[in-house]
C-alpha cells in the first residue's frame, strides 16, 4: 500500500509535468526564459513577444501548476519516507531528502504567485519583485535537479 502512494504521486507528477510542458511548448520564447528574467525589462520583453492568446495560455496554466507542485512535493516526501532509496545515506541526508521536493514546491508556489501578479499588467516599478521571482525559480530548479542527483547518489551507494 505504501509503494502505491509513492508510485501514484510520481506518475501523477510526471504526467502533469509533461502535460503542462506540452501545453506551454508553443510559447516562444519559452517559459524557462521568463522564469530566469531577472530584470523588469527582460521579463516585459518576453511578455511583449507573446500574443494576447499566448499570455492567456501562460496565465491559465498557473492553477494547474499548483497541482503539479503538490504532486511532486508529495512524491519527494513519500519516496524519502516510505522507501529504502535513501537508506545508504547518513541520517542528516535522509532528512534533507525528505524536505527537498516540498521545499522546491514552496519556491515554485511563490514563483507562480509572483508570475500571476507580474503578468496581470506591466509593473516595471518593482524591480525587487522580478529579482525575488527569479530567485524562487532558481532555487526551485536547483532543488529539483539536486533531488535527482541525490537519488542517483543514493542508488549508487546502495550498489556498493
Amino acid at each position: 500500500m505504501q509503494m502505491r502512494a509513492v508510485w501514484a504521486s510520481g506518475v501523477l507528477a510526471a504526467a502533469l509535468f509533461v502535460g503542462v510542458f506540452m501545453y506551454l511548448l508553443p510559447l516562444k520564447p519559452g517559459v524557462i526564459a521568463l522564469q530566469f528574467a531577472w530584470h523588469p525589462q527582460t521579463f516585459g520583453g518576453i511578455i511583449h513577444l507573446w500574443s494576447d492568446a499566448d499570455l492567456a495560455r501562460y496565465r491559465s496554466h498557473l492553477p494547474v501548476d499548483f497541482v503539479v507542485l503538490l504532486a511532486y512535493a508529495a512524491f519527494g516526501w513519500l519516496l524519502a519516507t516510505r522507501t529504502t532509496v535513501f537508506l545508504p545515506l547518513a541520517a542528516s541526508m535522509r532528512l534533507v531528502a525528505r524536505l527537498w521536493l516540498p521545499l522546491a514546491a514552496v519556491f515554485d508556489a511563490a514563483e507562480n504567485a509572483f508570475h500571476w501578479w507580474l503578468t496581470e499588467m506591466p509593473r516595471f516599478d518593482t524591480p525587487a519583485t522580478y529579482l525575488m521571482s527569479t530567485t524562487c525559480s532558481a532555487l526551485k530548479w536547483g532543488l529539483l535537479i539536486g533531488f535527482g542527483v541525490l537519488v542517483l547518489y543514493a542508488l549508487a551507494r546502495a550498489e556498493d
